[in-house]
């Protein structure tokens, strides 16, 4: 007898994902019967927002840039604010993020952190197994069986008393699910993610004294707004659950939603937890949004911080609007994670990481991210000293006054060979392990994800197409770029071992990357090719 779960599929609905044991749990014909029905009624609008994504695209490459809605004016001065917060999201000054396999949920629960943000998106790798068996961890969290034994090591994982709360960030409407398909059609992930945890959790989170909380990844409108509070709506409906039940916390990591967020708000009003400086995919927007504008090429990535240029414009705007409705302004990741056997370069790590919590803590932010365990400490620290009431919406910041211009500032600094070809090494490596099957990757001392992944092939996409000319005299184009890529990867060799070099899946990563890279049009996701040979 064969131990390969069979399934009683809903009229219409068809899995080709390959079928493990454990997964009939999630993809039961009810759950997969409520998934259905929200694409049934949702798809044909998600697929229309992404053909405006396009156009608005399309008007950005002919010069156009990003501007506050006229339409929207009366939004903007408008005088309400956004539904109360539950209470275990009163307190949020320091969330831990991570992919959802067992051994990292039950960590990060445990972690000390307020909040755990369970990814479904840019930290893990949409493989079909990732997918289903991270829900089957999180539903076996809240039905109280999430302890297990590392068979390699065995090590006991348990939860503790008091763990962080729980938030799950579903992939962007832009992600299809090519395992289940729908009346013949590719299921949304976004729309899978949400619809299995809501059904299969809801009512046991609401049991626990918590609830179904979501981040939204990727927003580049307030219509895409629209449609998540749409489906709220609809499931909440469907599962019995008082309107304003599921709480959502976007992610203003588009260049243009930073133009919308009171709009963005106003849309989710009724399940509004705040929004959140998604630092890294905003700067991968920016360069993406701008591509064909030469006056909006970036220097190096490491000089794109923070507390200068149109990332201290929006993180202010951010504070200030959410503020201002009654949301949380949560500040952005903390990529660094500790350096082992180098004290030196540890506790430079750790003292930037620091810096940066005091600068988002002395602003006004109600939180902030961190990757890896070791950091909520520090970022704790820093919160508990600054910010001793459990957030800062009483900060207002009407002091504030950012215009357009101030979000497109761009800012100031070199552009050089080490960092062109650091690119290269990381954008890679990158691309490398999420084929893989992994999703989150340390990379020199960081906590790289797909954002970070893009930022370094869109760099090198800019630099490429206007000729940059480098620190030097060297000029950035595709002849300096093919002479690198062979160069870097015998580094990258050197460095792993020749070994786990010729281990992994180096060859398919680097023509990927070279693809993106030269590409004459600027793809918009290295995600969507690279999703075509995941299994």
């Amino acid at each position: 007898m064969s131990d390969t779960p069979t399934l009683a599929l809903p009229a219409g609905v068809v899995v080709k994902g390959a079928l493990q044991p454990g997964f009939e749990q999630i993809l039961t014909t009810e759950a997969l019967a409520f998934v259905a029905d929200l694409h049934r009624r949702f798809n044909e609008t998600r697929k229309r927002l992404l053909t405006l994504r396009a156009e608005r695209q399309k008007r950005f490459d002919a010069g156009e840039t990003p501007d506050f809605l006229a339409e929207t004016k009366h939004i903007r001065e408008g005088d309400w604010t956004v539904a109360p917060i539950p209470a275990d999201l009163l307190d949020r000054r320091v969330e831990i993020t991570g992919p959802v396999d067992r051994k990292m949920i039950v960590n990060a629960l445990n972690s000390g952190a307020k909040v755990f943000m369970a990814d479904f998106e840019d930290a893990s790798s949409p493989v079909w197994a990732n997918m289903i068996e991270g829900q089957i961890n999180l539903r076996a969290r809240w039905a109280g069986k999430i302890d297990f034994t590392d068979a390699t090591n065995g090590k006991d994982y348990k939860l503790k008393d008091k763990p962080a709360v729980l938030i799950i960030r579903p992939r962007g409407w832009h992600l299809p699910e090519r395992h289940i398909i729908i009346d013949g059609e590719e299921a949304s992930g976004s729309l899978v993610d949400f619809g299995l945890y809501v059904f299969h959790n809801a009512k046991a989170a609401l049991a626990a004294g918590s609830g179904p909380y979501f981040y939204l990844p990727k927003l580049e409108s307030h219509l895409e707004a629209r449609l998540w509070n749409d489906v709220f709506v609809a499931a909440q409906s469907a599962l019995g659950l008082k309107t304003g039940t599921i709480k959502a916390t976007v992610l203003i990591e588009t260049l243009p939603a930073a133009f919308e967020m009171d709009e963005i708000l106003y849309e989710l009003r009724e399940h509004m937890a705040g929004l959140n400086c998604g630092r890294w995919d905003y700067i991968f927007s920016f360069i993406k949004k701008l591509a064909r504008n030469k006056a909006y090429v970036l220097p190096d990535r490491s000089q794109v911080v923070m507390s200068k240029a149109f990332l201290r414009a929006y993180s202010l705007l951010l504070i200030k609007t959410c503020h201002k409705r009654g949301a949380f302004a949560m500040g952005g990741m903390a990529a660094q994670i500790p350096v082992k056997n180098n004290p030196e370069a540890n506790a430079a790590a750790f003292a930037k990481v620091k810096a940066d919590k005091e600068r988002e803590a002395g602003d006004g932010h109600d939180g902030t991210w961190v990757a890896h365990p070791d950091l909520v400490p520090v970022a704790m620290e820093v919160f508990n000293r600054l910010m001793p009431q459990a957030n800062q919406l009483d900060k207002k910041r009407d002091d504030v006054s950012i215009g357009a211009k101030d979000l497109l500032e761009v800012h100031q600094g070199t552009r050089t060979e080490e960092g062109f070809r650091e690119n290269i090494r990381v954008g890679v490596q990158y691309i490398e392990a999420w084929l893989r099957g992994r999703g989150a990757v340390p990379i020199y001392n960081m906590m790289e994800d797909a954002a970070t992944a893009e930022i370094s092939r869109a760099q090198i996409w800019q630099f490429c197409q206007y000729g940059v000319d480098l620190e030097g005299g060297i000029k950035a184009d595709a002849a300096l770029f093919k002479r690198c890529l062979p160069e870097e990867m015998e580094r990258v060799k050197g460095e792993l071992g020749a070994e786990n070099y010729g281990n992994g899946r180096f060859p398919e990563a680097i023509a990927l990357f070279e693809t993106l890279s030269l590409a004459p049009n600027f793809e918009d996701f290295l995600t969507v090719p690279a999703y075509a040979k995941l299994n």
